[in-house]
């Protein structure tokens, strides 16, 4: 019998050499001891049934069921059984569809000896760490699942929307983001314009990954899947959900997927921000109706004044609070006589917050691809925007606690 300290691993290959191999890497480590292996995919389902191992070793090609089918079944029938997945292509594709269907790690045939067991302990250690949650939810009488949204913080979901397009939405998601996010607090900036998002440009980064990579899969995701196909923002705590690459793309996510997803951020994140397209199709929609708070955006122009007191109407009529919608004035410019108060007075809804107009120093910005809360500290116009995430989290915390919130 095993020892019930010792990491329990079952090697599945359709090469026997293979297997052999692999088993002779591991019989000098006391902390790993080989339970079992199986020559299929079908076989290795049987056999984690069966034997309960903490990590399976996943060869990827095989006759009857890839490696990835293997997995995804795998972790579907035992939760906490990991697998590591071995191919002889160190192919990014493979990769990113191993960690969606649930692998923890991924490794080039044949692999080195101390790469394969440093993967098969950190696999271990979460597997027996996930196998005492099930342990301790079964006894509870709970369903023994992976990742309980119940057991996590719930986060806030601010959402940035212009009833216009180029007010400066994303510009305001970006560093919004970018400044919420700190040593200790990871934040997710998730692109809401499925069709012609920008906030990857705004922030200079480029992935094979979109929010698309998720959205069928939004019922079984965990939070190492979703960091896993997020960019992490270098030298900080921001993940990024960018858009899909091409525009018809979006139609491939249904509004309530992208709030089931929204839905599952807030328990991975602390702030969950979202910048999303003028026009209100289901994924505007379904952000608008998760948010904890909703930034409204206009600026002096006619148009965006127009078309943000339709969409507060339509807010009145879906039934949104007012105290939820933080309207703000972007590129404020003292000289235009139409004045944040003479705007709240003719919508009936307190303009509470304005960013000042300077065209330049944003236009670099965003042709750098740098935040100007990261490059332009003291920019008048960072300095509004910091202050203007203060405002946010203030509201959010009295929101939170039942507080009244000022309308001014």
């Amino acid at each position: 019998m095993a020892s019930p300290d010792k990491i329990r691993v079952l090697i599945v290959d359709d090469i026997a050499e293979t297997r052999e191999m692999i088993q002779r890497m591991l019989q000098f480590d006391n902390s790993i001891e080989v339970v079992g292996t199986a020559r299929t995919g079908r076989e290795a389902i049987e056999q984690t049934e069966k034997l309960a191992p903490d990590v399976a070793i996943m060869d990827i090609n095989m006759p009857d069921m890839d490696g990835i089918a293997a997995t995804e079944a795998i972790r579907k029938k035992v939760s906490f059984t990991q697998v590591v997945i071995l191919s002889v292509q160190n192919d990014s594709n493979y990769m990113r569809r191993a960690m969606l269907v649930g692998a923890r790690d991924f490794l080039t045939k044949p692999p080195m000896i101390d790469d394969l067991t440093a993967a098969i302990k950190r696999a271990g250690a979460m597997a027996q760490d996930e196998r005492k949650k099930v342990s301790q939810s079964s006894g509870a009488g709970g369903s023994g699942s992976q990742f309980s949204l119940a057991s996590n913080p719930k986060g806030k979901v601010i959402v940035v929307y212009s009833p216009k397009g180029g007010n400066g939405a994303t510009t305001i998601s970006t560093n919004l983001a970018m400044i919420l996010q700190n040593s200790d607090t990871e934040v997710c900036l998730v692109d809401g314009n499925l069709q012609f998002g920008d906030v990857a440009v705004f922030l200079n980064e480029q992935s094979k990954n979109s929010v698309i990579d998720l959205t069928p899969r939004v019922d079984e995701l965990d939070p190492e899947v979703v960091k896993e196909v997020s960019i992490k923002h270098p030298n900080s705590n921001l993940y990024l959900l960018v858009a899909p690459p091409t525009p018809e793309m979006a139609e491939k996510v249904p509004g309530e997927q992208f709030g089931k997803l929204l839905t599952f951020l807030r328990q991975v994140f602390r702030y969950v921000v979202v910048d999303t397209s003028s026009y209100l199709t289901d994924v505007v929609l379904s952000s608008l109706d998760i948010a904890d708070q909703i930034i409204l955006v206009t600026t002096q122009e006619i148009p965006a004044i127009k078309n943000a007191n339709a969409f507060l109407t339509l807010c009145n009529l879906l039934g949104i609070p007012k105290d939820k919608i933080f309207f703000i004035m972007n590129r404020f410019d003292k000289k235009i006589a139409i004045s944040p108060e003479r705007v709240s007075e003719s919508l009936k809804q307190d303009i509470l917050f304005s960013i000042p107009f300077e065209e330049r120093t944003v236009s670099n910005a965003i042709n750098r691809g740098v935040p100007l809360v990261v490059d332009n500290k003291e920019s008048i116009v960072t300095k509004a925007l910091i202050k203007l995430a203060d405002m946010v989290k203030e509201r959010l915390v009295k929101a939170e606690s039942g507080v009244e919130i000022p309308k001014k």
